[in-house]
Order: structure tokens, then sequence, then C-alpha cells
């Protein structure tokens, strides 16, 4: 089967068998490769792609997702081997941030503090509490970051890795949508267990 055929979504699915779709789709791409950023980049336009398609859902102009997509915590990001202004790496650069992966969407912010007493958004919110977080007005989110000054909702799910009983925060997968009150509970089910699949498929 061609890979862009994975993005196929059958007609009149409820959201919950929408989810399960997706995840099962999503899986089966993932298999055999482990690299986080061809996984990250698979991930996320599946995702983009099939909500696209998810009609009355999503699907519709007035409610379409119009961003998803991965902020990685810095310290996974491969370091520069070559540098054409000096040698030696500028550490603050590296820590306590979040920085753009792979998405599908308009340009977006290239990076999101979440160093103590300096992370603000949805995004670090989620990274930090380690808990999803929907949000169904982002204009009435305290330090909401607008990348897209259309988005009207957000969701966000953190990428944990849970191992021998200790959870290490990596990302977030992050969603906007043009709608208020665009996601609800049977998205947070679905897409927690997706960021949960990406996790467990990569290497990082």
């Amino acid at each position: 089967m061609p890979h862009a055929d994975s993005a196929f979504v059958p007609s009149g699915i409820n959201k919950s068998e929408f989810w399960e779709h997706v995840h099962g789709q999503l899986a089966a791409l993932l298999e055999g490769q482990r690299n986080w950023v061809t996984n990250l980049a698979n991930a996320s336009s599946l995702i983009y792609s099939s909500l696209l398609s998810f009609h009355p859902h999503f699907g519709d102009e007035n409610r379409a997702v119009n961003w998803c997509g991965f902020y990685i915590d810095s310290s996974l990001f491969p370091s520069p081997r070559i540098s054409q202004v000096n040698t030696e790496l500028d550490e603050t650069i590296r820590t306590g941030q979040l920085l753009l992966g792979p998405f599908c969407g308009k340009p977006a912010c290239q990076l999101i503090n979440v160093a103590e007493g300096k992370a603000r958004g949805v995004c670090a919110d989620a990274y930090l509490q380690r808990r999803t977080l929907l949000v169904p007005d982002v204009d009435n989110y305290p330090g909401h970051i607008a990348c897209d000054g259309d988005t009207r909702s957000e969701i966000v799910c953190p990428l944990i890795l849970r191992n021998r009983g200790e959870e290490t925060p990596l990302g977030v997968l992050d969603l906007d949508c043009l709608a208020l009150g665009g996601f609800n509970e049977e998205d947070r089910v679905g897409l927690q267990s997706i960021a949960d699949l990406v996790v467990r498929a990569c290497d990082w």
C-alpha cells in the first residue's frame, strides 16, 4: 500500500473510532523505523491529513485543525558538527527549551522556554506538568503563545518515556484548531494513545 493511503479515513465513523483508526495506521507506518525525526514527521503528517478528511468534526473550513506537530527537548537534538561562527556551543541555548520538531501547518514558534521561572504557554505547562492540557479558548489561557492568530482552541499531550518506574518528559504533541472548543475528551484519549505510541516507537 502506498504510504499516502495511510491518511484515508473511512466514512461514518465517530471520534473514538477515528482515533483508533489513526492509531492503527500510524503503528503500521512506524513499524521498522526507530529514528524519532522520521517517525515524528510521519506522525504529524498522518494526524494532520486524517483530520482534514474527518467530516464534519474537523474537515470543515471553520473547524479545521490548522497546526499539528511536535516540540522536543533541546537536549535530544544532535549537536552541530561544524560551526561557521565559533566552535563552542552556548549551553544556555541548549537547556531549558523545547525546540520545534516535525509539524504540518503554518510556520511556528522555533522554541518554547521551559526553564524554571521562565516557562509559559500551553506546551510548556503540559511538558512540565506531564499531563494533557485541553484548552477550549486559547485567549483565556494565561501566558498563551500565539503562533497563529487564527487559532481558537488547542490540545497538548506530553511525550513521556516510561522506563522501570521512571518518567522522562521528551517533548509534546501539539494541535491547534480554528474553532472554540474544538477538542473534547475523546480527542484527549485518542491523542494520548498516539503520543504513547510515538514514544515507544522511537529511540531517544
